[in-house]
């Protein structure tokens, strides 16, 4: 999952060099942290959130019937 993430990503900015994914997994859901340059944080969100909620909606979609927990994307900062 995290090399999707970063498939992803990395297309967008203009540092992929830094992009970065750190899983936290508990019993009950996985969550992924994605962190990017500063100057990529607007491009990796879109306007609106557009490009952040598109990212999402694979990421979750993709990893619901894999890992039977609940997951979560939060970019950070």
């Amino acid at each position: 999952m995290r090399q999707l993430i970063e498939s992803i990503v990395k297309p967008l900015v203009d540092y992929p060099e830094e992009v970065r994914v750190v899983t936290d997994e508990n019993a009950s859901r996985i969550v992924y942290k994605l962190s990017v340059h500063p100057e990529d944080t607007g491009k990796v969100i879109g306007k609106q959130g557009r490009v952040a909620k598109a990212v999402r909606s694979i990421v979750y979609s993709a990893a619901g019937g894999y890992h039977k927990k609940k997951t979560y994307l939060d970019i950070v900062d």
